[in-house]
C-alpha cells in the first residue's frame, strides 16, 4: 500500500476514526485504524472500533499510488500525521513495515496484523428510522442528554439516551431518576414508529461527529436489533444498543401547576452559581421562595462555611411557595435552554418543577425538589 496524503484534508477524517479506537485494549488492532486503499475506487476507507461504537469514513485529500490495507497504530502514526513538517507526505506499508516520508524526513514504524481487526457491522440490512438535518439532530441530542448520568450501571437505562420516533416526531430523552430532559422535532423523513436505547458514551461521539459536519447535511438514521447507524456524508457511525427498557416517563409527568415563574435566564444562572460557591462542598442545595407579584429569593447555607442570599425580579403567578433544589441540576437545565428567558412551572414545594423556553415546548427539563428540614424552610420564611 502506498498513499500520498494532503495533511489538512486528511486529518479531519483521521481524527474521527482515532476517537473510536480503544487505546487500553489488550487487542492491539483495536488501538489502531484500519486503512483500506483501493486503486479502482481511487480512495481509501478508514475503520475504527472499540467494540461498542464503530466508524467508517472516506477521507478526502488522499491519492492511492498502490492499493492494500494496514492497521496503523494511533499512538505513534497518529502523532506523526499531526506533526508532519510538510503539508503533503507519503505513507507506504509492506509486510507489516511502514514508512512515512515528509519532505526529506523519513519515519519507520510497525503496523498491526489486519487479520486481528474485527469485521465492522454493516448497515445494508438495517431498517430506515429517519433522516434529518445535522443541526436539528445535534440540538435534540444536546438537549435530550442533559439529565443523563455517566457511570451508573443499574438500572441499565441510567447513563443512556432514549430515541423514540412516534407519529413522525423524534424524541430524545434521558433521566437519572432525579430529573428528566426531553427534546423533540420533526425529521425530514420518518419511518415507522419505533425506538432504541443507546449508551451515553456513544451518543457523545455522535455529538462530536455532528458538530464537525455542515449544519444542513442530511443524516440518515438506521436501526437493527442490536445496533443503530448514523450516516452523515462519507461517515457512518454505528453504536451498540443497550438491551434494557426505558421507563414509561410520560406516566410519571404531572400536569398539575400551582406556580409559574418567567425570569431572565442569565440573571438566574448567575445567582445560582454564586450560591453554589457557598454550598457546592456541602449539601449543594438552594432554597427558592416565590412571592406572587413580587420577587424570587434564593438562599444557600453551608454549616461552618457561610450563607448567601440573592433577590431577583421575576414574573410570578400562583401561591406563595418555598422549595429546595440541587444547584448543579438547576444550572444544567437552565444552560441547556436557548434564549434570554425561561419559564418554570412548579407543582407545589414537593412536586415536579419543569423548565421550558417561553412559547415553545420542543425542549422540556423536569427536576424533583430536594427534601430539607422544616426548620430550614421556616428560617427562610422568617428571614
Amino acid at each position: 500500500m502506498k498513499l500520498q496524503i494532503n495533511k489538512g484534508d486528511f486529518l479531519r477524517s483521521w481524527q474521527i476514526a482515532e476517537r473510536n479506537t480503544s487505546p487500553k485494549s489488550t487487542i492491539n488492532s483495536l488501538s489502531g485504524v484500519l486503512v483500506r486503499a483501493s486503486a479502482a475506487d481511487e480512495n481509501i476507507t478508514l475503520e475504527a472500533t472499540d467494540l461498542k461504537t464503530s466508524v467508517k469514513c472516506i477521507p478526502s485529500g488522499v491519492t492511492v499510488e498502490r492499493e492494500g490495507e494496514a492497521v496503523l497504530p494511533v499512538r505513534l502514526v497518529g502523532e506523526l500525521f499531526k506533526m508532519a513538517p510538510t503539508g503533503v507526505f507519503t505513507v507506504s506499508v509492506e509486510d507489516g513495515k511502514g514508512v512515512m516520508s515528509s519532505g526529506r524526513n523519513q519515519y519507520k514504524f510497525t503496523t498491526y496484523p489486519t487479520r486481528e481487526f474485527p469485521v465492522l457491522p454493516a448497515s445494508n440490512t438495517a431498517t430506515f428510522f429517519c433522516s434529518c438535518a445535522a443541526a436539528d439532530l445535534l440540538t435534540a441530542v444536546s438537549e435530550g442528554t442533559v439529565a443523563s448520568t455517566v457511570g451508573e450501571d443499574f438500572p441499565k437505562y441510567l447513563g443512556t439516551t432514549f430515541f423514540r420516533l412516534v407519529n413522525g416526531v423524534l424524541k430524545v430523552v434521558s433521566t437519572d431518576g432525579r430529573r428528566l430532559s426531553l427534546s423533540e422535532f420533526h425529521p425530514s423523513q420518518a419511518g415507522d414508529d419505533s425506538d432504541f436505547l443507546l449508551p451515553l458514551a456513544g451518543v457523545r461521539e455522535l455529538q462530536r461527529l455532528l458538530t464537525g459536519v455542515d449544519s444542513g447535511q442530511q443524516v440518515v438514521v438506521l436501526a437493527e436489533r442490536t445496533l443503530a447507524f448514523f450516516q452523515a456524508g462519507s461517515v457512518e457511525l454505528s453504536i451498540r444498543r443497550v438491551d434494557a427498557a426505558f421507563p414509561d416517563y410520560e406516566s410519571i409527568l404531572s400536569d398539575r401547576v400551582t406556580n409559574t415563574m418567567e425570569i431572565d435566564k442569565a440573571s438566574l444562572v448567575g445567582a445560582l452559581e454564586r450560591i453554589d460557591v457557598i454550598v457546592r462542598n456541602s449539601i449543594r442545595t438552594a432554597i427558592l421562595t416565590l412571592s406572587p407579584g413580587g420577587d424570587l429569593t434564593i438562599r444557600g447555607t453551608a454549616q461552618e462555611i457561610g450563607t448567601a442570599r440573592e433577590i431577583l425580579d421575576a414574573t410570578i403567578d400562583g401561591e406563595s411557595m418555598t422549595a429546595a433544589f440541587n444547584t448543579g441540576y438547576l444550572i444544567d437545565g437552565l444552560k441547556a435552554i436557548e434564549g434570554d428567558r425561561v419559564l418554570m412551572n412548579f407543582d407545589g414545594p414537593s412536586g415536579q418543577m419543569s423548565m421550558y423556553r417561553p412559547g415553545d415546548r420542543d425542549f422540556f427539563y423536569m427536576l424533583m425538589p430536594v427534601k430539607v428540614s422544616d426548620r430550614d424552610l421556616q428560617e427562610e420564611e422568617e428571614d
